[in-house]
């Protein structure tokens, strides 16, 4: 059948009229995405945003560049304006080994002489030239940079800029804010520690120093400052932008804190506290000076105790022992039982007693002369140091009465001296034989900073002062100053209830029956009292047994017709009690005593006395010709030509015995320690940081690791001590 002419003539035309619809559409979408374009680009070019981002400040930030300027943290100081803390800046060096790090015109910035390299930083590092070069070379190739380990860090400024004159290619530093603590052990736990942490501000991170122990941490919201920044536009290189200007905002640095430590005598206690810890191995060993009229610490410190400048010896032992452990006190709070009965009009000094032991409460207390003294009056129990004899007058007493003095000196409340870390005490008062032992310094647990806040009363004629610490706060951009006056907290005695204990502390030293005989000082009267507490078994009940599982303690006012100091100190558990307590303790409290008591007078020799001058950062000759000429034995540890570290630090008294070590750049070597007391070889250890094994008593005869040999190829060192 066929098709019509034109009916085919219309299907042929079909495909042309599709393509023109077709094209017609195509076209008609590319004007409306076109248009659409034209659109956004409008918008984007009138409003200047993306998806709610401004581009322009988006251009603008990819030649903005942000530098955070640190602020600086505050000074700590001690009474005389000497600096004990302090803002600080070391350096770490490293090296860059590859060859395709290069800068403008192909300038080479990596290690082009490893040889040269090894040979400089050899001079003001603690590693030898083989030990550098092998650091230089390491077995990976394709490293792009070595570090140094410990011994390229923490540098000073000095060794810097002694290692960036000689030009080396590819060696570099990088600057981390630190914290300078110049005296080394210097009531560290009290003073605490500051160390890094990143803090993020508007002009980017930056690593500042937060504290995190003792005073450093208290006080930080006032040492620390607020850090500026500074904006400019560089180019790719860099460079600043011409036609542009730096925009700043300055950092405000922190505020500085001015303390009540005294150095000359915070020193000297260091001193005298090592030396006890070295010889009779406490556990644990606590002092604490004060003026009681105005409750200033004028020194304070502890054992265990660590080096801040170096770490050496922090370990995990954090807490600061004068507010955050609490105790036992013994003997010593007698006095308290003693001035209470004697303001309540309780005490009858004429009042016969059997000594030697009482049961009270289904419990049988003794003296510590268990046999005790036959009948004496109560006016004995104080200088004879008589448990039955003040469990007689705390029942005299009674015991709301007892409790009443308690509270009002004090006990079991936070003394709020600024210190980290404090306890409140705690007390067993339940039972009769609770309030019994009380009177004793058993059943009550104390701090050591309210056993001194106590004694200020005493002293004080009955004015009760807080322990103080910080005297004042000064910001240096204002210069405006926060005075820290002093603080009485109460008046738990009279004037004259005061007298009359400071006259019966003096019978316990000079009484020939007193147990304070050990603590007279030639030319002064001293008023002490003696302590000797029971420690609780940490692993049931009762106490510990034994010679040395005690807290002995001694607290002395002096001059004792007016006190203008109070020393008290506590020892736990000496391990080598080779002397009756009273004589270790008095090797701390009578020199102690005394030099205060000198300075006050204006009688001191201690100006005369050689002090350890600064070495650190001289030529080894000129250190040693200035130590000899100060009649000072010197030890060189090292085969360097600089003095890098020194012990004892500077102004620390030398002893007549005692060895000036000096740690220069180079290798550390061994030295011949034949003859070198304990004492000094644990400081050698604390200089170098090697563990040394001490074995015997006595002095050094024999070392495992030789003279002039390197230390750090040593894994284990061992001293063997023999007596002479």
């Amino acid at each position: 059948m066929k098709v019509p002419r034109n009916k085919r003539s219309m299907g042929k035309k079909n495909p042309r009229w599709n393509r023109q619809v077709f094209g017609g559409f195509f076209l008609f979408i590319l004007v409306v995405v076109f248009l659409l374009f034209v659109f956004r680009f409008s918008y984007i070019v009138i409003s200047g945003h993306v998806n709610d981002e401004n581009l322009t400040q988006k251009a603008s930030a990819l030649y903005d560049s942000s530098t955070v300027l640190r602020a600086k943290r505050g000074t700590i100081y001690d009474a005389n304006g000497a600096p004990i803390a302090e803002d600080s800046t070391t350096y770490s060096v490293y090296a860059v080994l590859d060859k395709n790090y290069t800068g403008i015109n192909d300038k080479k910035l990596y290690v082009t002489d490893k040889a040269k390299v090894a040979t400089i930083l050899s001079k003001y590092l603690p590693l030898d030239k083989a030990a550098i070069l092998k650091r230089l070379n390491p077995a990976n190739s394709k490293t792009f940079q070595v570090e140094f380990g410990s011994a390229g860090k923490g540098l000073s400024l000095t060794i810097k800029q002694a290692i960036n004159k000689a030009d080396l290619n590819g060696v570099y530093f990088t600057e981390t804010p630190s914290r300078l603590y110049p005296n080394g052990i210097f009531a560290s736990h009290q003073i605490g520690l500051a160390q890094q942490q990143n803090a993020t501000t508007k002009g980017g991170t930056a690593q500042n120093l937060a504290g995190v122990m003792g005073l450093e941490k208290t006080l930080n919201s006032t040492l620390t400052g607020t850090n500026g920044v500074k904006k400019i536009k560089e180019d790719s290189y860099g460079y600043q932008l011409p036609h542009t200007q730096a925009k700043q905002k300055a950092a405000k640095n922190g505020q500085d804190v001015y303390l009540t430590l005294d150095s000359r005598l915070q020193t000297y206690l260091e001193t005298l506290m090592s030396n006890v810890q070295t010889k009779y191995q406490p556990e644990q060993l606590n002092a604490v000076l004060m003026n009681p009229k105005t409750g200033q610490i004028l020194a304070a410190s502890q054992r265990p105790t660590f080096n801040p400048e170096t770490g050496s010896g922090l370990g995990s032992f954090w807490r600061d022992t004068l507010v955050g452990d609490s105790y036992e006190p013994g003997s010593v709070m007698k006095i308290f039982t003693l001035a209470s009965a004697i303001d309540a009009g309780k005490y009858q000094p004429d009042t016969p007693y059997q000594s030697g032991q009482v049961t009270v409460g289904g419990t049988t207390v003794h003296d510590w002369n268990q046999t005790g003294w036959g009948t004496i009056p109560l006016s004995k129990a104080f200088p004879l140091s008589s448990n039955v004899g003040f469990v007689k007058i705390e029942q005299t007493l009674g015991k709301d009465k007892w409790l009443e003095y308690l509270k009002k000196f004090q006990f079991m409340s936070k003394t709020k001296s600024l210190l980290s870390g404090e306890v409140s005490g705690s007390i067993q008062f339940e039972h009769t034989s609770d309030q019994a032992v009380t009177s004793f310094g058993q059943g009550i647990n104390v701090t050591v900073m309210q056993m001194m806040q106590g004694f200020t009363a005493i002293a004080n004629n009955g004015k009760e002062m807080q322990p103080q610490i910080v005297s004042k706060v000064t910001d240096p951009t204002t210069g405006k100053t926060t005075k820290y006056k002093p603080h009485q907290v109460g008046t738990p005695i009279s004037k004259s209830t005061a007298s009359q204990v400071l006259q019966d502390m003096q019978d316990v030293t000079y009484k020939s029956y007193g147990t304070g005989l050990s603590y007279q000082i030639p030319g002064y009267k001293i008023a002490t009292k003696t302590g000797t507490a029971q420690i609780s078994n940490p692993n049931g009940g009762g106490y510990l047994t034994g010679d040395n599982n005690y807290i002995f303690s001694v607290v002395g006012m002096a001059p004792a017709s007016d006190p203008k100091y109070v020393l008290y100190i506590t020892m736990k558990q000496p391990q080598n009690m080779s002397q009756p307590a009273s004589e270790i303790l008095s090797e701390i409290f009578n020199p102690l005593m005394k030099r205060a008591l000198d300075y006050d007078s204006g009688t001191s020799t201690a100006d005369t006395q050689t002090t350890m001058p600064s070495i650190s950062g001289k030529t080894v000759s000129a250190a040693t010709a200035a130590l000899t000429k100060a009649g000072i034995q010197t030890v060189q540890i090292g085969t360097g030509d600089t003095v890098v570290q020194q012990m004892p630090l500077t102004n620390e008294v030398i002893l007549d015995d005692q060895r000036a070590m000096l740690l220069t750049n180079g290798a550390m070597t061994m030295p011949d320690v034949t003859g070198w007391s304990k004492s000094d070889i644990l400081k050698l250890a604390e200089l170098t940081g090697k563990q040394i094994t001490i074995k015997g008593t006595g002095y050094a005869t024999k070392q495992s690791l030789a003279a002039k040999g390197l230390l750090n190829s040593a894994k284990t060192i061992t001293v063997t001590l023999s007596k002479p």
